[in-house]
């Protein structure tokens, strides 16, 4: 199968978002320049993965974290997910002192395939670039996202959901 590149140089918009009701949400990362824009699917942990490696990345970039806002605006209508994410990489790139995201599509073994850009063969990507302001606002916003989910349970920390769940440490209880 012919591979698919989604390239975003500095891209008008990178998000992360959802679609759906806590407990019931899908989860996505958005990359939009101009017209082109491009939405891949991923799970909640891989979010939350994320933002905490992108922080790490910028603390060891010494990255100021600056006091912008995180974009609070939905994903851009509509939602179309070209691929489900696989692997991820990141790497900063010090010429033009950007961030490097990098999402591909699942492989055989899980792992993360590099591969030159001319490469036919292979997952696709989804590679974005943006300046460590727009990573802090990213880090921000997908932290809010991933704990804007269902309340924890206090005694074994899973989801509640509004009509209760059986908890383990409460033998078997509805909560």
């Amino acid at each position: 199968m012919t591979r698919r590149l989604f390239i975003f140089d500095e891209p008008d918009r990178f998000v992360a978002g959802t679609v759906g009701e806590p407990g019931d949400r899908a989860f996505f990362l958005q990359a939009r320049k101009g017209s082109a824009m491009v939405s891949v699917g991923l799970e909640k942990v891989q979010v939350a993965v994320l933002a905490a490696r992108l922080e790490d990345l910028l603390d060891a970039v010494d990255a100021p974290a600056t006091d912008s806002d995180a974009d609070q605006y939905p994903l851009e209508e509509p939602v179309v997910e070209l691929f489900r994410v696989g692997a991820m990489a990141l790497a900063w790139d010090p010429e033009r002192e950007a961030i490097v995201i990098e999402a591909q599509t699942p492989t055989e073994d899980g792992d993360y395939v590099e591969l030159p850009d001319d490469a036919e063969d292979g997952p696709d990507l989804l590679r974005v670039r943006i300046p460590p302001t727009e990573a802090w606002g990213f880090v921000r916003r997908a932290e809010a996202l991933v704990s804007a989910g269902r309340p924890a349970c206090p005694f074994c920390g899973q989801p509640l959901e509004p009509s209760g769940h059986f908890c383990p440490r409460g033998n078997g209880m509805l909560n």
